[in-house]
Formats: C-alpha cells, structure tokens, sequence
C-alpha cells in the first residue's frame, strides 16, 4: 500500500483547472518523485498549450530518453518554439545541441543563442563564455574571462568559482590576488570542494578573433606532430588551455569510480588490474555547454565529429596506478550492446590535464615512441587501420606514475556517428 502525498495530491487537485502552468507544476512534482513517463504527458500537455517552461522540460525528457523514446528531432522542433517566445534557456539548450552540428545548424546563431542566456545571467551560459575568452590572449579578453567566471560565481556555479580562485592566485590575466584566491577557496573548502592540482599551460594552439563571443573559433584544428607512422600517434601541444583542464578535472572528481577494462572474450567490463586508475563517464544528461565545447575541439583536433564520439572519460591516476599494454578497438562481442551501428573504435584522443611530478607517460610499445604529460597536450591515434580492420600495432600503455597524480580525458571516436546530437 503506497503511502499518502498530501503535496501531490493538491497538485493533482489543482490541475484539475484548465492551466498550463499547474499542469507544468504537477509535471515537476512528478519528475521529482520520478514518476517520468507521468510526467511526460503532463509537460506535453502544457506544452501543446503553448506554455515555455513545459516546451523546455518536454524537450529535454526527448532529448534524453526519459519518460519516452529518445525523439531528438521533435525536442528541437519544441525548443525553437520556446525559443521564439524569447525564453533564454531553450536559446542555451539549442546552443548545446547545435554544437554537433546534427539535429541543430552548427552555426552563427549558436553565439547568439549564447548571448541570450548571458544577458539573462545563467551560470552555465556565463563559464563557457568566459573559458571562451580565457583561450584569448588579449588583455581586455582575459579581463572578460575574469569578470565573467565572477558573475557566474556569484549565481552560485562552483565550478566557475574553483577556475576564479586558480586564476586569482596564480595571476593569470590580472595581478596575483592570493587574499582574495584564499577567501574564495576558504568559502570552497567549507562546501567540500577542494583545491585543484597546480598546471599550467604555456601556449594554446588557437586562432582567435579578439573581443569577439565566436565559438567557431575552436572548430579551427591545430596543428599536429606526427610521432609514428606505424601506429599512427600525432602529438599536439596546447589544445586544452588552463581553464578547460580545471574545468574536466572539477566536474569529474564528484564521480570518480574504480576503472573497469573490457573483457575482449566475453564483452564484459570488470575491475582488472591491467587498469587501476579511477575514472568518471559523463553522461549527456551532466554535459553543459563548457563540457560540449571540449569536446567538440578534442574531436575537431582528431579529424573527427563530435557525434562519432563515445561519453567523455577523464581519468585520475595515483602513484603506482597504470594502464599496462592494450588496445582500444572493441571486440564484437563488447559492440554489439553499444551502438553497434557506429562501428569500432577507429581514432583515440587523450588530454593530458596536468604533469605528474614523476611518470605518466603514454608508450607505444611497437614504434617505441613515448609521449610526456604536459597540461592541454593531446595524443592522438588511430586504432584501426585504412581498411577497417584492427591494427594491431596501436597497443600503447599508461605508465605508472611515480610521483604526484595524473589526470587524462579521453574520448574515443567511432568509424559512424554514435551520439544522437
């Protein structure tokens, strides 16, 4: 026998009346009782009313699956309705889904989008915006940066704030501030947050056009190093600046679990001690904007589209943690439950999200090629060969880190598109 919900039953009661808004207000109280596929119907309700707020949620629910089948075309069709009322969070939603460039244009409305939501003061829209100009360096850019992560600081996005308190203490774009850094780490630290590992990062390989909110700046691909022919490795310096390092490693660690390695016989993940690192998976449901725009200049910087990537893993080692020799094309057996359409692993991507003090390095056994950490370096490698077929000779190796700890963010890209947006 279910227990009573006085709360719910009046939202019921009040639903009753013919107003889109309560039925949106039963809709979320549904959501937070989990009761989704109910709440689905009442946010569709709302929505076919012409009500925003429920247009938004809708859409989300379709974007991810939840409540319903995933429908990402129908999701976008309702957040260019909201949109048009003028409501700033379907203006950010279409942004992130446009970063694909699939179900939306990835195009100059995505900064315009962007813009909205800024000047409606959301915190997610405000980070991306001034990590954006934080790969800036003009001076007035990176004063953007600053007053930017403030602003979304202030609306209470934590990740924005640990970025602030780096760059205040280390005087990135602005005088050392190690009063106001260690203010601002003490109010952290009494959340449960605490510091990042130190890194830097020199050079960002980047185009840019000063002053300006354009997100297509990071489409630009830099420029690789080639390091082997046979397995092909490319090694680029500065793709990731300071900033996105912080970020990937600040919204990782609330998830980090024990790594599992696939089981190339039976298909199976399972803890092994060929990887012992921890390692947090981001779900589309936790990306944002910033976490989208990595990616999509990880993927870019590959040669690839966003959509042929996997969930992005980041990685965090401790001293005496390894990944021994292995390869990263999947067996059939491993695909056949994960999008198998999108084919095998053809090109692996890693980011170096700091320097361990002492060990780390990613070896490539065969060419006998062996790549340092440094914060924003990519590895970048192909695991299949021109013909489809496995190569082989892409085994490559985690070496143990010796000294301090070691974070990597990895995504790995599929012959076919694997994401819906």
């Amino acid at each position: 026998m279910s227990t009573p919900d006085p709360a719910l039953e009046q939202l019921r009661s009040a639903a009753a009346e013919p107003s889109p808004q309560t039925w949106f207000q039963l809709a979320q109280g549904l959501v937070a009782r989990q009761a989704m596929e109910e709440a689905h119907d009442w946010h569709r309700r709302a929505a076919d009313a012409g009500f925003a707020p429920a247009q938004i949620e809708l859409a989300r629910m379709q974007l991810h699956g939840v409540g319903t089948e995933r429908n990402v075309e129908e999701a976008v069709a309702w957040l260019l309705r909201a949109e048009a009322t003028g409501h700033p969070v379907a203006a950010y939603m279409l942004a992130l889904v446009s970063v694909g460039g699939v179900a939306a244009p990835h195009d100059a409305r995505i900064n315009q989008r962007v813009m909205q939501a800024l000047n409606a003061g959301m915190a997610p829209a405000l980070r991306a915006a001034a990590i954006h100009f934080g790969r800036k360096a003009n001076a007035q850019d990176q004063q953007r940066c600053l007053q930017l992560l403030d602003h979304a600081a202030q609306r209470g996005d934590w990740v924005a704030a640990l970025l602030l308190s780096e760059r205040l203490a280390r005087g990135e774009g602005c005088a050392a501030d190690r009063d106001a850094a260690g203010r601002l780490r003490a109010r952290l630290e009494a959340g449960g947050i605490a510091p990042l590992p130190a890194l830097s990062v020199e050079d960002i390989a980047t185009r840019s056009t000063a002053g300006t909110l354009l997100l297509e700046d990071g489409l630009q691909a830099p420029l690789a190093r080639a390091v082997s022919e046979r397995p092909r490795v490319a090694v680029i310096d500065g793709l990731l600046s300071a900033d996105e390092c912080r970020l990937l490693i600040a919204a990782a660690r609330p998830m980090l679990h024990r790594s599992l390695a696939i089981d190339e016989r039976t298909g199976e993940a399972s803890a092994m001690q060929i990887r012992t690192s921890s390692d947090a998976s981001f779900d589309p449901l936790v990306e944002d904007l910033s976490l989208r725009l990595v990616q999509q200049r990880m993927a870019s910087a590959a040669g690839m589209e966003l959509v042929q990537a996997e969930h992005l893993v980041v990685l965090a080692y401790e001293p005496g943690q390894e990944y021994r020799p292995h390869r990263d094309y999947r067996s059939p057996e491993s695909l056949r439950d994960d999008v198998p359409e999108a084919g095998n692993r053809a090109r692996t991507i890693c980011v170096y999200l700091n320097e361990p003090e002492a060990g780390g390095e990613t070896a490539f056994p065969v060419s006998g090629v062996t790549v340092e950490p440094q914060a924003g370096r990519a590895v970048v490698f192909d695991n299949l060969l021109a013909d489809g077929s496995p190569d082989v000779d892409s085994l490559h190796a985690g070496l143990p880190v010796q000294h301090g700890e070691k974070w990597l963010a990895t995504l790995w890209l599929r012959e076919r598109g694997y994401r819906a947006y």
